[in-house]
């Protein structure tokens, strides 16, 4: 193992998760992570390209329920607005009770199946079931003063985080907080009861970016990487994703004498994270009608966990590529093939019928029920060589692809 290298893996994972605050899209911190990023990409001799797009920070300062001189146990929804209400409870705990209730100027208590999974945001492009759709209407078109949500865990969206918020979008305007569903059973009792509910949380307006580092002859037969370098409030996100944005820096300085006919395109995503993915919608809008150029899109996401293997998986990949992948790949035993999934940035790829190859973690399903946007997400789980072995494949694979066509 490169010691030099893995010197740097640590120090990279430090910086990215203990040293700043917080990356959440539209903060200083996530602005330093991409000021950072861009810097150590340029110091490889990569041309450097930082697209900035509007976003909100939010600023979030608790909130307090009392009923009936009870105190209840209440987190303010992300990107909720803030404000103070007095009225009465009403409870809802299915769409059935929703539409015939009467919760107009009311606060409205979400329980049970309404509650089962985190909404989708009203304006997310990329997967926005009818269901949800229909919630998010009938509540702005009854007009509660504000909602409570009681929740339970549901790992495949919210990650381990229990309880989690069923609202998570700066584009609806309902006050919101939310609590666990046993909290849930116990304010439901206060049913028409005067709730007084203070959410002290506000948004700003805020700019944010994306980093791209390019280098390579031929910028139209080019690979694109991504891993997303924003994370969640309230975690460091070491796997979630400090790793594979370590993953692309490492990569970088492999690739500093590259001179091949490959284009290759590093890419630091701002916004997997966030409610609305403005770094991958702005990506979108700059490659539309010039994804036919990318060979092969890589994604990072959940990679370097302490146990088990590194897992990568191949979309839609012609026979050439994918014998570079496995010729690449199975110098180093730590890379095994794994399970497809489907819930990260290749989707952009896949999206635009683009070839794809997603590297994450062999137990990846339970760090997203145990770890993912807690602050168990620390860098003392993970484990520095494995992102050197997934940067040092990344780079055989490349030199592999680098052939003239």
């Amino acid at each position: 193992m490169n010691l030099d290298l893995s010197e740097k893996a640590s120090q990279y994972l430090q910086r990215l998760c203990l040293q700043i605050p917080s990356r959440r899209v539209g903060s200083a911190g996530n602005r330093d992570a991409t000021a950072w990023f861009a810097a150590t990409l340029e110091s490889f001799g990569f041309e450097i390209d930082c697209p900035a797009f509007d976003c909100i920070d939010w600023h979030d300062g608790g909130a307090d329920l009392i009923v009936d001189d009870e105190s209840f146990e209440v987190l303010v929804s992300p990107y909720s607005l803030g404000g103070q209400f007095k009225a009465p409870l009403v409870v809802a705990s299915s769409v059935e009770e929703l539409e015939t209730a009467d919760i107009c100027d009311h606060v409205v208590l979400l329980r049970c199946q309404i509650a089962k999974e985190q909404l989708m945001p009203k304006n997310f492009a990329f997967y926005n079931p009818d269901e949800h759709k229909y919630i998010i209407q009938l509540l702005e078109t009854k007009r509660p003063l504000a909602i409570v949500a009681a929740t339970s865990r549901n790992p495949e969206v919210a990650g381990a985080v229990y309880p989690f918020p069923l609202f998570e979008d700066g584009d609806f305007d309902i006050p919101s907080v939310y609590m666990t569903d046993e909290e849930g059973n116990r304010l439901a009792r206060y049913v028409s009861r005067e709730a007084a509910l203070d959410v002290r949380a506000h948004r700003s307006a805020a700019e944010g970016c994306n980093v791209v580092g390019r280098k390579g002859a031929n910028p139209h037969r080019r690979v694109v990487l991504f891993a997303h370098i924003d994370a969640k409030e309230g975690t460091p996100g070491a796997t979630d994703n400090a790793t594979g944005v370590v993953v692309l820096a490492l990569l970088a300085e492999l690739l500093a004498d590259y001179n091949g006919n490959l284009g290759v395109e590093i890419v630091a995503l701002n916004g997997e994270d966030y409610y609305s993915a403005p770094g991958e919608m702005d990506y979108l809008r700059r490659n539309a009608g010039r994804f036919e150029e990318i060979v092969l899109g890589i994604n990072l996401d959940g990679a370097g966990y302490h146990e088990g293997s590194t897992a990568y998986s191949t979309y839609d990949c012609p026979p050439e590529i994918e014998d570079c992948v496995r010729q690449a790949f199975s110098r180093y035993k730590e890379m095994q093939e794994g399970e497809r999934w489907y819930q990260s940035d290749h989707s952009l790829f896949l999206m635009n019928q683009r070839p794809a190859l997603a590297i994450t973690s062999q137990r990846f399903m339970e760090l997203l029920a145990t770890v993912v946007h807690t602050p168990q997400d620390h860098p003392r789980i993970v484990d520095p060589a494995k992102l050197i072995d997934i940067a040092s494949a990344l780079h055989d694979l490349l030199l592999c692809l680098d052939r003239p066509v």
